[in-house]
């Protein structure tokens, strides 16, 4: 599956061009030949973890590009589609290394994150070493490794599909009984609501009618402190009327002596008490119509207030 592998600036390789005919290939050498460097630049591209080590001294950055014919129901197609990347002939896998120790990644000339990567180059390749952990003894293989031993892929994919619907059903089955149990509080909540609004038996128009008449008498109270403060004025200990009342008594005595000059004074006088007395009695008046039991007002807000907690609920 592998057709070509192009490395650039890694280690001791300037510039290197390796195209894979079909069967099986052997690259061979000696000891410090450079196979190894060879493996370590193909597993950079596969997503191993990047090195700056790996740089070729003197540039800025190594590349390797590793190239695969991939059949169209092989495993990697599906990665592809999963990561939404396009899935052309070929498969070709790009990595950067930079001197500073950063790497980019690309597939199909597309930038993914070194995950994706390391997926794809998981489907496609394993490397065996000496002391490297081989895939058969990866127990999350050996479903799968008997499965295609059996020729029980088929079966095997039912037996997933069955699972997920399963699953599926089963959180479907959890949804509607959380469903449910919400309908179940929620009827509880109205049942209470019902029974509060019984005892209430609030009637039609009852709140605004009650706003109302809250609002009259809380200004009620501000008027008849207003009215209260003039009847004081008027009628209270700084009264000037027994002052003006006794002032015209002293000149109505004096009125035979001088009734030319005293006269007028005292008919002024006699017009300023009666308005008085009259703003005194419009004054009463005022505040009786005004005056309130404060025990209604509170039976008023009580009940305006227990009509919109209920109203809110």
């Amino acid at each position: 599956m592998l057709t070509r592998l192009s490395i650039r600036d890694i280690v001791l390789i300037d510039r290197l061009d390796i195209d894979f005919a079909a069967g099986l290939s052997v690259l061979t050498g000696e000891t410090g030949a450079g196979k190894s460097i060879l493996l370590d630049a193909f597993a950079l591209a596969l997503g191993a973890r990047g090195d700056a080590n790996l740089v070729r001294a003197g540039v800025e950055q190594g590349q390797v590009t590793a190239a695969f014919d991939v059949p169209a129901d092989h495993p990697a197609r599906a990665l592809l589609a999963a990561n939404e990347l396009p899935a052309e002939d070929q498969l070709i896998m790009r990595r950067v290394q930079f001197a500073d120790g950063r790497t980019r990644a690309f597939v199909n000339d597309q930038p993914v994150g070194v995950q994706v990567l390391r997926s794809l180059g998981g489907a496609l390749v394993e490397i065996h070493g000496q002391h490297d952990e081989r895939a058969l003894v990866d127990a999350a293989t050996h479903r799968d490794l008997l499965d295609a031993y059996g020729g029980l892929e088929g079966q095997a994919a039912d037996v997933a599909n069955l699972w997920r619907a399963r699953r599926q059903t089963e959180a479907a089955v959890d949804e509607h009984r959380r469903e449910v149990e919400r309908a179940e509080r929620e009827a509880e909540f109205l049942r209470h609501a019902v029974a509060d609004l019984g005892k209430l038996t609030p009637e039609a128009g009852e709140e605004t009618a009650l706003a109302e008449r809250r609002t009259v008498m809380m200004q009620g109270e501000k008027v008849a402190a207003d009215l209260r403060d003039a009847l004081d004025a008027v009628a209270g200990s700084a009264s000037p009327i027994p002052a003006l009342a006794a002032a015209v008594r002293r000149l109505e005595r004096r009125q035979g002596q001088a009734p030319a000059f005293i006269a007028p004074a005292v008919k002024a006088f006699d017009v300023a008490l009666a308005a008085l007395d009259e703003a005194r009695t419009d004054l009463e008046r005022a505040l009786a119509a005004a005056d309130h039991d404060p025990a209604e007002l509170e039976r008023i807000e009580e009940r305006l207030f227990a009509l919109r907690a209920a109203s809110i609920s």
